[in-house]
């Protein structure tokens, strides 16, 4: 039975069968001229099985069986015999550009192809043998000849289509590529659909000292592994689209800071609804006022460019206050992120790895909180964007040419940094250190983006911002250069008790570790000591503000998180075999161009295999997995603190419906749901920020001396006590006043004549003094 026609065989028209030589020899047909190579050197096909099955059969006259002749006997006839029409000896073949690529190791389709025709060949090698002696046994059978197919004439003017000679050359089956390509899908999904299962079946109604985590279902630590190492495999394979690992960032983002705005129905933070009432008094006045009408919340009004943006903002969504979409802000703000920061690790490579491997970090280091509603998240996006402007379009490496259009960014610096300056009072001083160390390099020694900072700094600290500063200054000076006082957390912000310990130092060791990993970076990747050494800078400018000012016992979170940009890309490093710098790439370029036949070759891209176990892989991942697992107690951990229930909410809503002006609400601490509401028109006294002496008197005996305090008020005003859920977990949880207490408090206040109950629920209770004390 006849093999089926290879697709050679097709391709390449058949000589007419003629007759025998008359010793039985086979007379070997020329050799085309665009036949390709045969291992052996010569012209001849690979497979001669088809062709000896083509061939006429033997005449049964013959009494002698027929010579087998050899593959390489019938293809060095072919070459050495001339050719009838011309006389002339043909020439072997040539390789030439058309010819196709040979296989490599790296591509297994091609290798095994070549394999099995190798073997085809071997065995078709003693055929021709075996067939004429069947002939000469058998004269009545008879193969039926297969006429030549016809060819079809080409077109003019058109190239003829080269014929197909190995399988390598056929194009890959379309549902194996396209599953090699998207694999990386399968993770994200996975990853997807366990953190919603958890999602679905986390209770967050009785949050104990760990505040979410353990409260969170275990799906969700499952999802966050398998987003983790489905990243890590990802990122590391250079063939893979940047598309992927920006993918796995977003699911990241999603998971860190959507999960607590689908699991709590009200926002977190009580500096979050802070800020809402500063928006709601700015939609109220209508316009900007002093410290003589808002005493010490006038500084908002004299910083008013995030919350004028935010009014503007709810004026134009239509809804009744910033609370409405402000649990979204975390993850708002910190995608805001991904651009500068793409932009900055851009600067100095193009190894995707790097970037994206730099920013994974960024993402799971940023643990200190300042991403929720406030000033600083938006203060610190633009910040990042000042630094990309500076970095990419300031050096001195583009020559004259990459000064064309200065201008231009110098009016884009101008306008980023004067929403910095008129939003945030940390964030100016900040940049400015930062700026003057890159303009100290030889690099970055251009000082406009500097000195532009500095005169819009300046310019609005001795005009809009002078009344508080003025106030403010003698404090200031006094701070300079007390290190340990301005890092020292102080009463009231120590952690107290085994969940705000544990939290807390998970908080420090992921910041520790990746810092650590950056100074394994520096020192392991030379290249980048020299090439990336503004994004060191970047990382160690904010190391001065430490003898500047405490800023509330928060400077040392403040300074890790202006770090964290430049630690996280020298970290990312740490974790890398070997990278490059856009130099080396550049060099790579030169030396080495890419030829237009493996540009030709179709991209195959290979399944996800495991690699083998190794430091280089294995251990790496692990750490990566470490910190992102780590990175959910350390931002979570005191959701006990932070989260207030809707009863909580309630009740404190209700206080300010019913207060008149001028009324006075007392609490132990400003930690409960809008603690400052109506502060224009609404005191507040929170006894726990007093003098620690005057806390204990309130200890000893604390409806006397609460009475005392709140007598002041004047009819019609009225003054409240007001303890809270949130309150209480605020004072154990930092090391303030323990339940037992707070507990006593509250009874002598509820058996005091002098206090009348107004509301009470599972949030808290609120009472009022009554007019006659």
């Amino acid at each position: 039975m006849r093999p089926p026609a290879t697709p050679r065989e097709r391709s390449v028209p058949e000589p007419a069968p003629g007759p025998e030589a008359t010793d039985g020899s086979h007379r070997a047909a020329p050799t085309p001229p665009d036949a390709p190579e045969t291992a052996d050197g010569t012209g001849a096909t690979s497979d001669p099985a088809p062709r000896a099955a083509q061939e006429p059969p033997t005449p049964a006259a013959s009494p002698e069986p027929p010579t087998t002749v050899s593959r390489k006997q019938a293809a060095k006839a072919a070459a050495t015999s001339p050719d009838p029409t011309t006389g002339r000896s043909p020439q072997p073949p040539t390789a030439t550009a058309t010819q196709p690529p040979t296989a490599t190791a790296s591509d297994p389709v091609t290798a095994a192809s070549q394999e099995s025709a190798a073997t085809a060949s071997e065995e078709a090698s003693v055929r021709p043998g075996r067939a004429a002696t069947a002939r000469a046994h058998h004269p009545t059978a008879r193969e039926p000849s297969i006429a030549p197919a016809p060819t079809t004439p080409e077109p003019s003017g058109s190239a003829p289509e080269p014929p197909v000679t190995d399988l390598s050359d056929l194009a890959p089956a379309a549902w194996p590529a396209r599953a090699a390509a998207a694999w990386p899908a399968l993770p994200l999904l996975v990853a997807l659909a366990l953190w919603v299962y958890a999602t679905r079946h986390t209770d967050v109604s009785a949050l104990d000292d760990f505040g979410l985590v353990s409260a969170l279902h275990p799906t969700f630590w499952a999802g966050l592994a398998v987003l983790t190492a489905g990243f890590w495999f990802t990122v590391r394979d250079r063939r893979r689209p940047g598309a992927w690992s920006l993918a796995y960032v977003l699911v990241l983002l999603v998971m860190e800071r959507a999960t607590q705005a689908l699991l709590y129905p009200t926002p977190l933070y009580a500096w979050a609804w802070k800020h809402d009432a500063v928006i709601d008094h700015l939609l109220t006045s209508g316009g900007l006022q002093g410290a003589d009408r808002l005493g010490d919340m006038a500084v908002y009004d004299q910083w008013p460019g995030f919350f004028a943006a935010q009014a503007a903002l709810v004026r134009l969504l239509g809804v009744d206050n910033a609370a409405m979409y402000m649990a979204w802000w975390p993850l708002v703000s910190s995608v805001l992120l991904l651009l500068p920061l793409l932009l900055i690790y851009r600067t100095f490579t193009e190894d995707r790895r790097l970037i994206w491997t730099a920013v994974w970090l960024f993402c799971v280091g940023n643990w200190v909180g300042q991403d929720y509603f406030s000033p600083q998240s938006v203060a610190f996006a633009l910040h990042l964007g000042v630094l990309a402007v500076v970095l990419r379009r300031y050096g001195r490496s583009g020559g004259p040419h990459g000064r064309q259009g200065q201008a231009v960014w110098t009016v884009l610096l101008s306008v980023l940094v004067t929403a910095i300056v008129v939003s945030h009072q940390l964030t100016p001083g900040m940049l400015v250190v930062t700026l003057v160390a890159l303009a100290l390099t030889r690099r970055y020694r251009d000082w406009v983006p500097a000195v532009t900072t500095v005169v819009i700094f300046l310019a609005w600290c001795l005009t809009a911002a002078l009344p508080f500063l003025s106030a403010a200054m003698p404090d200031m000076i006094r701070s300079i250069g007390d290190i340990g006082a301005n890092v020292e957390t102080g009463y009231g912000t120590t952690p107290t008790g085994t969940g705000a310990v544990v939290t807390s130092w998970a908080a420090r060791l992921l910041s520790g570790s990746v810092l650590l990993l950056a100074l394994a970076g520096v020192v392991r990747q030379r290249v980048l000591r020299h090439r990336a050494l503004p994004l060191l800078l970047v990382a160690a400018a904010p190391l001065p503000m430490f003898a500047a000012s405490s800023y509330g016992s928060e400077m040392i979170f403040r300074v890790l998180m202006f770090m964290l940009p430049g630690a996280a890309f020298f970290a990312a490093a740490a974790l890398l075999p070997k990278v490059r710098t856009l130099a080396a790439d550049a060099a790579a370029r030169d030396t080495a161009p890419p030829s237009p036949a493996t540009r030709a070759r179709p991209r195959r891209v290979p399944l996800p295999a495991l690699p083998r176990p190794r430091y280089g892989v294995w251990v790496p991942l692990l750490v990566l997995l470490a910190g992102t697992l780590a990175f959910v107690p350390s931002y979570s951990g005191k959701d006990r603190v932070n989260y207030f229930p809707p009863r909580e909410v309630a009740l404190v809503q209700q206080l300010f419906d019913q207060a008149p002006d001028d009324s006075l609400v007392v609490a132990a601490n400003r930690n409960y749901p809008l603690a400052y509401e109506q502060y224009w028109r609404v005191d507040h006294y929170w006894f726990l920020d007093d003098d620690r002496r005057h806390v204990d008197e309130i200890v000893r005996d604390p409806a006397t001396v609460l009475a005392r305090d709140m007598a002041a008020v004047e009819p019609p005003a009225r003054a409240y006590f007001l303890l809270t859920r949130g309150q209480t977990a605020n004072s154990e949880m930092n090391g303030q006043l323990d339940r037992a207490q707070l507990d006593r408090i509250r009874e002598s206040v509820a058996s005091s004549p002098a206090f009348e109950l107004v509301a009470e629920n599972d949030g808290g209770v609120l009472y009022v003094l009554t007019p006659a004390s």
